[in-house]
């Protein structure tokens, strides 16, 4: 999505988008279809098993050089001003296979696991190490987005940031998020801790099409008089709306810091727990821990401890509307030069 998001800004400004990926989920492609952007999906009869040493070498469902010469097939009637390059199986070998496509290469990149060859880097996110985590990673001459002031968000948020206030303290609506897959269910384990503490809040509840336990969770809101969204256009109205969330510690922090919402986070993935431990350390979150170490006890205690603590609340909103003011994506435009 932050891809899109970017892709959505710089088409505004004249530029001619073209997305290549392999295996992208079908909800996907058909998005880069409603949004008119033109999309080359990369063969998998002809990718190959991946052979080197990164973390996350499985999920390319290639070698990199495989998927580099598709690349370069997929973009060899143009020399392109950039290549994009958001993807944690590939490293500087893909890109500097792929540099004759283009005149420069941006990597957006939140691990610092990996050598690249790029001309501009992105980490939108906020660590307290973030000055120097790419430090001998990416060339002397590397431009370094860093941090939330660059988090790509879509119009929505941005509009709505106008609006909106810091939350006053007072929960009355909370709002459950875990990511549009939550492969591991956390959604299920908040939607049973709120359950167990049968309070007056209405709670609104939102997971994707691809959710494994949708049809569980729809009945279980009906059961209990939650309201459930699936694969929801309006999750910034929905963030706007509410008092405090329950959620995973990604992508989704940024979203819910621009519209100043209070936010209880459970790190699903390594990569958001040095994330959900920073926003923490600053007063920007509530962090309840790393996935396995996470119950609906542990969710109950803490809702209950907030709900009869409105100064706490109300300095989460305040901190989290301070560090995300949702002109990220005009600002990496800009140093693209559109």
């Amino acid at each position: 999505m932050r891809c899109l998001t970017l892709a959505d800004e710089l088409k505004k400004q004249g530029a001619q988008i073209r997305f290549i990926s392999r295996n992208l989920p079908t909800h996907l492609s058909v998005m880069l279809t409603a949004k008119g952007m033109e999309y080359l999906p990369l063969s998998i009869d002809e990718a190959g098993e991946a052979e080197d040493d990164l973390a996350h070498a499985s999920w390319l469902g290639a070698s990199q050089s495989q998927d580099a010469q598709a690349t370069v097939n997929a973009l060899a009637n143009h020399l392109w001003d950039w290549i994009v390059v958001d993807h944690y199986s590939l490293d500087r070998r893909w890109e500097m296979a792929v540099r004759p496509c283009c005149k420069k290469i941006m990597v957006i990149d939140d691990l610092a696991d990996r050598q690249h060859d790029c001309d501009m880097l992105l980490d939108q996110n906020y660590y307290a190490d973030m000055q120097t985590r790419y430090i001998s990673k990416v060339p002397p001459h590397c431009q370094l987005l860093l941090g939330p002031r660059y988090a790509l968000l879509r119009e929505e948020f941005r509009t709505l940031r106008e609006k909106v206030k810091v939350r006053a303290g007072d929960v009355k609506k909370i709002l459950v998020f875990f990511g549009g897959v939550d492969a591991d269910n956390y959604t299920s384990l908040a939607m049973q801790a709120l359950i167990e503490l049968n309070g007056k809040q209405q709670v609104d509840v939102v997971i994707g099409t691809q959710h494994p336990n949708q049809e569980d969770i729809q009945q279980v809101c009906i059961n209990h008089g939650f309201i459930c969204h699936v694969q929801t256009a309006r999750m910034a109205e929905l963030i706007a709306e509410a008092d405090l969330a329950i959620g995973a510690g990604g992508s989704s922090s940024w979203e819910r810091c621009c519209l100043g919402l209070p936010a209880l986070l459970v790190a699903v993935a390594g990569n958001q727990i040095d994330i959900a431990k920073a926003l923490d350390s600053i007063g920007g979150c509530y962090y309840l821990g790393e996935k396995d170490a996470v119950n609906s006890s542990s969710i109950q205690h803490l809702i209950n401890e907030l709900l009869v603590a409105p100064d706490q609340v109300l300095s989460i909103s305040r901190q989290a509307f301070s560090l995300v003011d949702g002109l990220g994506v005009n600002r990496v435009s800009e140093a693209l030069g559109c």
